[in-house]
């Protein structure tokens, strides 16, 4: 009966460490809203920076968090995660305050060091934490745990968006006062899911699970260091869709607001609004598509992301209608997310779950490397006068479509193969 009560006691408490993630990643996900932020740059008078200038500090933002997952996956191993996210919850909230500081065009390198550099390594850091930490305490529903596990980070921009708008709104001249007030709540939420991290305690087992590699036979799949996975050809296939995907919907992201506007006439408050609707599809892709590649498989999976995300690229610049601009938008916001959710589990099947955490940090590079690519290419070919929607949009889409031929030719390594 002990025992009994123990193991109710232990299922609890790693939900609740469910919940605890949650809380931090939606803290860090919010620089998914910067597009409101950007937009506002653009406008205010003493900033008035060009599309490719206001994209600056968030594409710095993307670049540095492969620094930080480097950089955190491996301090909480001698650590522990508590520690390691307090830590990075707090770098974080500090870059974001200190952004509040700046003030014209002139502020534009201080504010891509404070909000790109500083919070960036920060977001790093505490994003990998809850990853590592949950898998080891779901080893029974991987999937779906990891799609949970980065779930709230999509989220992050649904409640931030709306209410950034606003605060930009009470001093239109100066946006970035807006992250004083944001940052202040960044910090509070994610040192109070943080504070509740830890590991499971030694020999930690779910009763009934049956560990990856024991089953039939007693065979045991081959657990790959970091070291080895690097080695093989499989690390940088997946490494290259992770990038590809993030690129691709990363595009849309940092123009959402204005491409809103732009293509199906929305106002600018109704832009900003349905920046924060579609975060919903980021966050829930992240879990859906995670869960469906249980199912249907990792590369199957991969492919229909990509897919999705091309042909509604191409055919967003075409659209004039706002509740179809929302639906494709919609579509490649849960495309998008869906990579992050299904990608952790993914390199577990390819490599093992021992040290999926410390493999998995080193595939975030594509994250940054697409994070920096997408923006970069979106912003090129819209220019600086009237955008054009339709060049943008398209060659973008082309490069998806263009990428699913990697998928087909991405196995799981033999070593890992059953029999």
């Amino acid at each position: 009966m002990a025992e009994t009560g123990r193991s109710r006691d232990t299922a609890v408490n790693r939900w609740l460490l469910v919940g605890a993630g949650l809380l931090l990643q939606f803290s860090i996900g919010a620089v998914y809203a910067w597009s409101v932020f950007g937009k506002a740059l653009q406008e205010a008078g003493p900033w008035e920076l060009s599309k490719v200038q206001a994209t600056l500090p968030f594409e710095t933002t993307i670049a540095m968090i492969f620094v930080g997952t480097f950089v955190g996956g491996r301090l909480q191993d001698r650590r522990g995660p508590r520690v390691v996210a307090l830590a990075g919850g707090l770098i974080y909230a500090v870059g974001i305050v200190l952004a509040s500081l700046t003030r014209g065009s002139e502020d534009l390198w201080l504010l891509i060091a404070t909000y790109g550099v500083v919070s960036g390594f920060g977001l790093g850091v505490a994003y990998i934490v809850p990853i590592a930490m949950l898998q080891k305490w779901f080893p029974d529903k991987t999937g779906l745990i990891t799609g949970l596990a980065v779930g709230g980070f999509g989220f992050g921009a649904v409640l931030t968006s709306p209410v950034a708008s606003w605060l930009i709104d009470a001093d239109p001249d100066q946006p970035t006062k807006a992250f004083l007030w944001l940052g202040l709540a960044y910090l509070a939420m994610s040192l109070a899911g943080a504070a509740l991290f830890r590991n499971p305690p030694e020999g930690y087992v779910v009763p009934g699970h049956e560990p990856a590699g024991s089953e039939e036979g007693g065979s045991t799949a081959k657990e790959y260091t970091a070291g080895e996975a690097l080695r093989t050809p499989q690390w940088y296939l997946l490494t290259a869709i992770l990038t590809l995907n993030v690129a691709t919907g990363i595009a849309l992201i940092s123009q959402a607001a204005g491409s809103a506007e732009g293509i199906a006439g929305y106002s600018t408050g109704a832009a900003a609004t349905i920046v924060g609707v579609l975060a919903i599809f980021n966050g829930a892709g992240r879990i859906v598509w995670a869960a469906a590649s249980d199912r249907v498989g990792r590369m199957p999976s991969f492919a229909t992301m990509l897919t999705l995300q091309g042909v509604c690229l191409l055919l967003l610049p075409h659209t004039g209608n706002a509740a179809l601009f929302f639906v494709l938008a919609a579509v490649v916001y849960l495309c998008y997310g869906g990579a992050f959710g299904t990608m952790p589990a993914t390199a577990g099947d390819f490599f093992g779950v021992k040290n999926a955490g410390a493999i998995y940090g080193l595939m975030l590079i594509g994250w940054s490397l697409g994070g920096v690519l997408g923006p970069v290419v979106i912003s090129a070919l819209l220019g600086d006068g009237e955008p054009d929607y339709t060049l943008g949009y398209t060659t973008v889409g082309v490069i998806a479509l263009a990428s699913v031929a990697l998928t087909l030719v991405t196995k799981v390594p033999r070593a890992r193969r059953a029999g």
